[in-house]
């Protein structure tokens, strides 16, 4: 198992290195999106318009050897249009399954806060069981199926804000930013020539880092690398930390305890250790836990961000030594 290991870190620096030919200085980005797949989890991304959302998780389907679907959510989109619907076939005489975009490896739900309660709820039995019913007939989905919805974070017109119960079937929360002046620099350039991004991917210079179906062997050597008793119950005081700070009107729940544990262990592997360490803890705290923590209304006022009770909370809880 631990040449397991050794193969994993292997293939997530290299994972690395090829989606950096596509997606330009964001690698914290691509750490987090990796992160989400080998837990076998899902992701929530917000960002502004043209900050390569959708080509991030196009490039490392590529990279990682998975079909890919995606959906635009609109407010006119049903149900069916995600799941899939049975058609009476003239010929044959009988129904045939119509299968929908979510029958995929790597799904992509575009502006999903611009879809309806109704259809937003049409992901969430696929989320958590990896199965959809579709005319009370369960179908499975691929073992691997993860997804990546979508957000803008200043456009909220038309949009319906995602129910608590379902940003929690989110592990992670990964925001991109604009590029800093280097990468905007060469992003510029690369347009000038035949190597922009979306070139790149499409040109087939990217190659996948592993074959098929190796994907969910290397997610099983996670388990190779330490986790402390005294980490965990770190993580622990800081989930439990959420549910009591003065500024928290509601805290995490026990799929945070989770999240932290499992996505702290795959942050040691990208970083290329077989240990977790406090810093690995305290650097997937914010992307676990910013989706799920509602500020009091009179701390909003003030002007106190998620992000900063975040910081207050990692300082309160003792770190072991």
């Amino acid at each position: 198992m631990f040449e397991n290991l050794e193969r994993l870190k292997v293939v997530l620096a290299k994972a690395k290195t090829e989606a950096a030919k596509v997606i330009i200085g964001q690698e914290n980005v691509i750490d987090m999106a990796l992160i989400a797949i080998f837990t076998n989890s899902h992701a929530l991304i917000e960002g502004v318009p043209g900050t390569a959302k959708t080509l991030l998780v196009r490039t490392l389907a590529s990279l990682l050897d998975c079909s890919f679907n995606r959906i635009q959510f609109t407010p006119d989109l049903m149900p069916a249009d995600i799941t899939g619907t049975n058609i009476f076939n003239l010929k044959k005489e009988e129904f045939t399954l119509l299968k929908g975009p979510v029958f995929t490896t790597f799904l992509l739900a575009d502006e999903i806060n611009r879809a309806p309660a109704k259809t937003q709820s049409a992901l969430l039995q696929a989320m958590q069981e990896r199965t959809v019913t579709i005319d009370r007939q369960t179908y499975s989905l691929p073992d691997n199926f993860t997804v990546f919805a979508t957000q803008n974070p200043v456009e909220y017109e038309g949009t319906y804000p995602l129910p608590e119960a379902q940003k929690d079937r989110f592990m992670l929360k990964i925001t991109i930013d604009y590029p800093d002046t280097e990468g905007e620099i060469e992003l510029a350039n690369r347009m000038l020539g035949d190597a922009s991004p979306e070139a790149v991917l499409c040109s087939g210079t990217i190659k996948p880092v592993i074959g098929s179906g190796e994907l969910a062997l290397l997610r099983q050597s996670l388990s190779d690398i330490t986790v402390k008793p005294e980490l965990i119950d770190y993580i622990v005081g800081i989930i439990r930390k959420t549910r009591s700070h003065e500024s928290v009107l509601l805290g995490a729940g026990p799929r945070a305890t989770q999240a932290l544990v499992l996505s702290s262990r795959a942050f040691a592997a990208i970083s290329g250790r077989d240990f977790v360490a406090p810093d690995d803890i305290k650097a997937m705290a914010a992307p676990v836990l910013e989706h799920r923590i509602i500020l009091r209304p009179e701390f909003e006022i003030e002007g106190h961000s998620i992000t900063e009770t975040i910081t207050d909370i990692l300082t309160e809880v003792s770190v072991p030594r």
